[in-house]
């Protein structure tokens, strides 16, 4: 679980290649848990945890798009599908749905599957 979310760190800003599905879940689980508690501290101590969280979640803003692209090439899709999040209401669902499917077997344009 760590290790997926230190994986996806250790590769910050690497846009191609791919991502298998527990690659990234394991990193939007971690991610969600550690921005929850951030938040959840800040009602308690105010000003000072506020910041920490928005810096945390700021510059965890470029491997979380990084992760989604290489998820997405993973299922054979551009990374320009990523657009679909400013889609009112359905766009997220059509992330999610993309998110879930499975690999592509063997190797795809974007690369070799990811073990």
């Amino acid at each position: 679980m760590i290790a997926a979310y230190i994986g996806v760190l250790q590769k910050y800003a690497v846009f191609n290649g791919r991502a298998n599905r527990p690659e990234y879940w394991w990193f939007a689980l971690v991610q969600t848990i550690i921005l929850t508690i951030l938040f959840a501290l800040s009602f308690i101590i105010h000003d000072a945890l506020i910041v920490i969280a928005v810096v945390y979640g700021l510059a965890t803003i470029i491997p979380s798009l990084a992760v989604t692209i290489r998820r997405l090439h993973d299922s054979g899709k551009s990374a320009w599908f990523i657009l679909f999040n400013f889609i009112p209401f359905v766009g997220g669902i059509i992330m999610l749905v993309f998110m879930v499917l499975g690999s592509e077997a063997g190797e795809n344009k974007y690369g070799a599957q990811p073990l």
